[in-house]
């Protein structure tokens, strides 16, 4: 029996991972073959999942931690498709701040599993506006150290480095940053991309579908500083029923939960999304992001017709305080709330990442140079 393919599209918190995943996924369908993806958060009530399955997608989620800490249920969520649909191609989407992804994912998703799967290049998205900030080529809000460690440490593991978003900064500021990456992260091939233009989709599709993963030495990463990066932002999810005697305007109500949302907070808004489901309808959804804080919160997905009742699944990403994101959620609930339209809090967690725990990191170690060159052997498996 044929391999599946395995696919991981990695990247920090608003890196464009979902929409990109659609994207490539849409593709395949397109070429007859059957995809299955996996989603994966902290907490649960995903907009992520929520979206893929609006598009028709089957989709898995996986909740309570990264695929790191949840290797086995990876795995048996990729055994349920197996089963359901027999998927060509999975497509996995990682929790944004998570890193270490090859050492606790593909390099033993590949020891165990190799005779089920093809493990492609791992990919790892990053915002160019987010990434001049980080590379010192633009001013502008950023995170702490121990964050930006994290987001760092994200681009250093990347095979193909995806530079997304590329219709949002001009030609020069384009070169000069993938200059800049391909400088600090020698080992990765960088590329550009828009998933709303198609600008470079072609390219980097090619090289998910047609390669696989080359082994090399694991990246070394410092896990107390990790933890500690990770205890530093804020998670919120939410779901928020909404309605209203006469039909309302679904893109009003997201802009308006998220400029209040954005007007509250003050700590580095990672990724604010929202998607709006009506209750009666053929599945359509509408969606916002926010991906900083002095960015716009934008529409990707929009409602042609009012609607008089729907769900808002809420997902909020910051550098603050769980109990702070929870107070900007109270704010843009009771904002809505002042336009006529009842707005109910029907789930709501809010909390800080627990410290990453690998159920597996295979380590691939480097050989001295003076004996071998610099080349680079397997070692040992490692469970921390």
């Amino acid at each position: 029996m044929a391999k599946a393919r395995y696919i991981m599209i990695g990247g920090f918190l608003g890196a464009g991972k979902t929409t990109a995943v659609a994207a490539l996924a849409q593709r395949l369908a397109g070429q007859g073959m059957r995809v299955g993806l996996i989603t994966n958060d902290q907490g649960s009530e995903l907009v992520d999942t929520a979206m893929l399955r609006a598009k028709g997608f089957e989709t898995e989620e996986i909740t309570g931690g990264c695929f790191c800490c949840r290797f086995n249920t990876l795995t048996d969520a990729a055994k349920r498709l197996t089963e359901s649909t027999r998927p060509d191609v999975f497509i996995a989407e990682p929790v944004g701040s998570c890193t270490d992804l090859v050492a606790t994912v593909t390099y033993p998703l590949r020891r165990i599993y190799g005779d089920s799967f093809a493990i492609a290049p791992l990919s790892v998205l990053v915002d160019p506006i987010r990434a001049e900030r980080v590379l010192g080529l633009a001013e502008g809000g950023q995170f702490s150290a121990k964050v930006t460690y994290i987001f760092r440490k994200q681009l250093e593991e990347a095979d193909i480095l995806v530079v997304t978003k590329s219709d949002l900064v001009d030609a020069a500021r384009m070169e000069r940053l993938k200059a800049a990456l391909a400088k600090e992260f020698p080992k990765a091939e960088v590329l550009a991309v828009s998933v709303r233009t198609g600008a470079g989709l072609d390219e980097w599709f090619a090289k998910m579908t047609g390669g696989e993963q080359v082994e090399r030495a694991t990246m070394e990463v410092d896990y107390g500083i990790y933890a500690e990066g990770e205890a530093l932002l804020g998670w919120l999810n939410a779901t928020v029923q909404v309605s209203a005697a006469t039909p309302f305007d679904a893109d009003t109500v997201l802009k308006g939960l998220a400029a209040e949302m954005q007007r509250v907070l003050t700590g580095e808004i990672a990724h604010l999304k929202m998607t709006l489901s009506p209750d009666s309808g053929l599945g359509d959804v509408a969606a916002i992001n926010l991906v900083r804080s002095d960015f716009v919160p934008e529409l990707s997905l929009r409602l042609e017709e009012p609607v008089e009742s729907a769900q808002v699944i809420l997902n909020c990403r910051a550098e603050a305080s769980p109990e702070a994101i929870r107070d900007a959620l109270e704010s843009a609930v009771a904002t809505i709330r002042a336009t006529g339209v009842s707005a109910t809090v029907e789930h709501l967690e809010f909390f800080r990442p627990g410290k990453p725990q690998p159920t597996h990191r295979d380590e691939v170690v480097r050989v001295s140079q003076a004996t071998c060159r610099d080349s680079e052997v397997s070692s040992r498996t490692v469970g921390q």
